[in-house]
């Protein structure tokens, strides 16, 4: 991409940045070549909140690739796997060990459930805790060296848009991280369980990966609507997100350091399809 197109994607991403609320937001666009574009200070920390969980689920699924670790062990509550638990499907609540679900059948979003799964993870890997676990694993191989995850592996992560982006990169075009990890992570898990996806409210189905949100056919949504329905990504609460789009080849994040809020439920998906829509455009141009 030419030095003009990326110019312009820079000031595409600063003008939806700028109707933003607060002064801190930063994105970045992502191909398999690399960022191609971004706006705000990239190398500013700011929290990701439940973003962290995608960073928990590939460190599990690495300990899941060296044997330590069987996808379909008991995990959780009674019946529930550690497929379960990462797939938001094992029946726990969202803030508490309470089984409000049998196993399998309702997609329950619980940060329980992932901070389980971590902590029996470190246990297999002999890591001293989560956030050792999670650096060994995925930040330091993917060069997120300036993220931190001091506090629950579901939603403590804190570091730049820059750090988003190499992880952004990883899941499209695994380099430092195994493409088998990458792959079980963005696969469907237990497709076609509906549930709830929170700030959008009921979806039928609610797909997931393991640890990593699909796209689906869900609406309303927070992802752009022109990407494939296997489009992966996660948003937090702390106004973050990052999305993939691997038939595209093409990914986004931001981090705003603004509670998530209707502001966001409606800007964002609008800001990423016009971000989506100018890339297309300008490659279709010959940019």
């Amino acid at each position: 991409m030419s030095s003009t197109s990326s110019a312009t994607l820079d000031s595409v991403l600063a003008d939806d940045l700028s109707q933003w609320p607060g002064d801190s937001a930063a994105a970045a666009l992502i191909t398999t070549d690399g960022v191609i574009a971004s706006s705000g200070d990239c190398e500013a920390a700011l929290p990701w909140a439940s973003v962290t969980k995608i960073v928990a689920a590939l460190a599990v699924l690495d300990v899941v690739h060296d044997g330590l670790l069987d996808l379909d062990e008991p995990a959780g509550p009674p019946g529930s796997t550690v497929r379960h638990l990462l797939g938001h499907s094992s029946g726990w609540a969202f803030d508490e060990e309470r089984v409000i679900s049998a196993p399998g059948t309702r997609r329950i979003y619980s940060n329980v459930g992932i901070d389980a799964v971590t902590t029996l993870a470190c246990e297999r890997a002999g890591a001293p805790d989560h956030n050792s676990l999670l650096r060994q694993r995925v930040l330091d191989p993917a060069g997120m060296t300036t993220s931190t995850v001091n506090g629950p592996a579901s939603h403590a992560g804190m570091g730049p848009v820059s750090d988003l982006a190499r992880l952004a990169h990883e899941l499209l075009a695994p380099q430092a991280l195994r493409a088998d990890v990458i792959e079980a992570a963005l696969t469907p898990s237990y497709p076609e369980l509906s549930g709830v996806l929170p700030g959008f409210g009921r979806q039928q189905p609610n797909d997931w990966g393991l640890g990593i949100e699909l796209r689906g056919h869900k609406s309303p949504h927070w992802m752009p609507t022109g990407v494939s329905p296997l489009c992966a990504g996660h948003f937090g609460q702390a106004g973050a997100f990052l999305w993939v789009d691997r038939a595209s080849g093409i990914g986004a994040v931001a981090a705003t350091g603004v509670p998530f809020g209707p502001w966001a439920a409606e800007a964002w998906p609008v800001a990423s399809q016009r971000w989506l829509d100018t890339w297309r455009d300008m490659n279709a141009g010959g940019a």
